[in-house]
């Protein structure tokens, strides 16, 4: 089907042209890698711009599933908005930004970050309206750039912020609407594209273009057929040898320079989202700059990610605890590849034969599957996890079969998504279609290594299909739902996904979602507690079953942070 071009930056644009960054990064990824020599020559700069763009979407089209199911988007009042609203430009870019933030992945990903939250941060200081025009996407690029260059330490010329620059300065001699001012950033971060060799002499001797530049040049094409419906065409020549070097000198050289900064360059990538204050920011930069390289700190409003080149790992990490409460940390040894270990001599090991691989949406329920053998990756509420980083998780249970479960409806489609491309790579993956962590908890304890693969799964996926699932939560707004319409700070009982009480007292509506389930029978009740939950409802709903069940026994556990109050699974 063709693209219908856009008029207006508004939220369906912002739409339009995630999706299609997404698509043309996908086809550029393995392009783009293969041209990555700066600032470390590690050949994933297209990669983690895929994961980073993923991440947008993900959080984009979580706006838009949210419409859709409400109905209609709230006014101010928490009254309906018209019907033919839909999501504002400001809660669009606002999730772009956002998504890409906690998906940002390596040096480029993390400044892609914080371009587009350069972008949503003028965007969303228009208020309440539904869309710009030429004059405000010239603001939100230049922004862009200027945000984008503070973010990191030392900025560094022939890089992506060149071209970023470059593309803002093009804006700014543009006239018309949203179409030209898109194709003229895109035009002028082409040509500063192709002049980054002779301004970094790594890109010179390999004899190719800026990996980072490359792929913000894809991004801004995609911005240009947001709003004509065509492609500009190719983002430029991936190698720039005409000027810079002979062809079949390129790959030596480039091989040359990946040696040498591996020698020279610090050993391990430190990155990690951190909630703190400003202040306490402030002083990171400085202690992590102090420490190591290609220091990029990017976010606000409390969130932030961490980007940084490091010898001590540990001591990044350290930082960031001081400065505040630093979660997905992920450390990779640029000499061993997805190493994610602050060793840097660590022998390779064998691989095992089976592992489980599950989603888990808090720290307690994570001690839990880790403790069982599992290996976890943890989704705090609102930051679902792109398939790029299921495939590393798949990695780094080190298998070679891999039961996989997402624990999450939402993530199906994603948890499909890594499994194949785990398949692509030799690893044998089941995809058990969990839709809660208690259906998960009951999968992992049928779950026998010994046995033959397909037994075990069939026995693992028969455990979680048995387990009936609800959780207690609270309602963020006003909204139709299948008990009826609540109000923002309802107590909401969801059995098998849908809500099915609404009620003040969060006991009270436990208590009812526990007799509706136990009422078709069950021989096990799990309790998962979140962090903001009593350890009286815990208590309250334990003596119900004592008193009204026999022969039924209960488990409680303590979740943490899950985003509901609490999860219940009747077996």
């Amino acid at each position: 089907m063709a693209q219908v071009p856009q008029r207006f930056f508004d939220a369906l644009a912002v739409r339009t042209w995630c999706g299609l960054s997404l698509r043309a990064l996908g086809r550029a990824r393995e392009e783009i890698d293969a041209i990555n020599v700066y600032p470390v020559a590690d050949g994933d700069t297209g990669t983690n711009l895929y994961l980073t763009v993923e991440s947008a979407v993900a959080a984009v089209e979580a706006v838009f599933a949210a419409y859709e199911v409400d109905g209609g988007t709230r006014g101010a009042d928490g009254g309906p908005s018209p019907a033919d609203a839909g999501p504002s430009l400001a809660d669009a870019v606002g999730a772009m930004a956002h998504g890409a933030l906690i998906g940002a992945r390596g040096n480029s990903g993390t400044i892609l970050a914080q371009l587009l939250r350069g972008m949503a941060q003028v965007l969303t200081a228009r208020g309440d309206s539904a869309h710009t025009g030429g004059p405000g996407l010239r603001l939100a690029l230049r922004h862009a750039a200027t945000s984008a260059r503070q973010a990191v330490a030392h900025p560094v010329e022939g890089t992506v912020l060149t071209v970023a620059s470059a593309a803002a300065d093009a804006a700014d001699g543009a006239e018309g609407d949203c179409a030209e001012v898109a194709r003229a950033a895109y035009e002028g971060a082409r040509a500063a594209l192709v002049a980054t060799p002779g301004q970094l002499p790594a890109l010179e001797r390999a004899g190719v273009v800026d990996a980072g530049g490359h792929g913000l040049v894809t991004v801004l094409a995609a911005l240009v057929e947001t709003f004509t419906g065509r492609s500009p065409g190719p983002v430029a020549p991936p190698h720039a040898r005409v000027e810079h070097g002979r062809e079949e000198a390129a790959d030596a050289t480039a091989a040359e320079e990946c040696a040498t900064q591996e020698e020279d360059g610090p050993a391990f990538e430190v990155i990690y989202l951190l909630e703190a204050e400003d202040a306490a920011v402030a002083r990171l930069r400085q202690r992590l700059d102090a420490l190591g390289d290609s220091l990029v700190v990017v976010g606000g409003d409390g969130l932030w990610n961490v980007h940084v080149h490091v010898d001590d790992a540990g001591a990044a990490v350290e930082a960031g605890v001081e400065a505040g409460r630093p979660y997905r940390i992920r450390i990779t040894h640029f000499g061993h590849g997805d190493a994610h270990t602050a060793k840097a001599e660590r022998p390779p090991r064998e691989r095992t034969q089976r592992a489980v691989v599950a989603v888990v949406p808090g720290e307690g329920l994570a001690e839990l599957y880790t403790g069982a053998g599992a290996t976890t990756l943890l989704a705090r509420p609102g930051e679902p996890p792109a398939s790029g980083e299921l495939v590393q998780a798949v990695r780094r249970a080190h298998a070679r079969e891999v039961v996989l479960l997402p624990n999450d409806t939402d993530l199906r489609d994603t948890a499909a998504a890594a499994a194949e491309q785990a398949r692509t790579e030799g690893i044998r993956v089941a995809l058990i279609p969990t839709r809660s962590a208690v259906q998960g908890i009951a999968a992992l304890a049928v779950h026998e290594p010994e046995r033959r693969f397909d037994e075990d799964v069939v026995a693992m996926t028969s455990a979680a299909g048995a387990t009936r699932h609800a959780e207690v939560t609270v309602a963020e707004r006003q909204s139709w739902t299948t008990a009826g319409i609540c109000q923002a700070g309802d107590v909401l009982g969801l059995i098998d996904g849908d809500v099915a009480v609404i009620g003040a007292d969060v006991s009270q509506v436990a208590a009812t979602v526990l007799d509706r389930m136990l009422s078709a029978g069950g021989e096990l009740v799990t309790l998962v507690l979140g962090d903001e939950a009593p350890q009286a409802v815990a208590d309250h709903l334990e003596a119900r079953v004592r008193e009204a069940y026999l022969a039924v026994d209960t488990v409680v556990y303590r979740g943490g942070r899950q985003g509901a109050l609490l999860l219940v699974g009747v077996e």
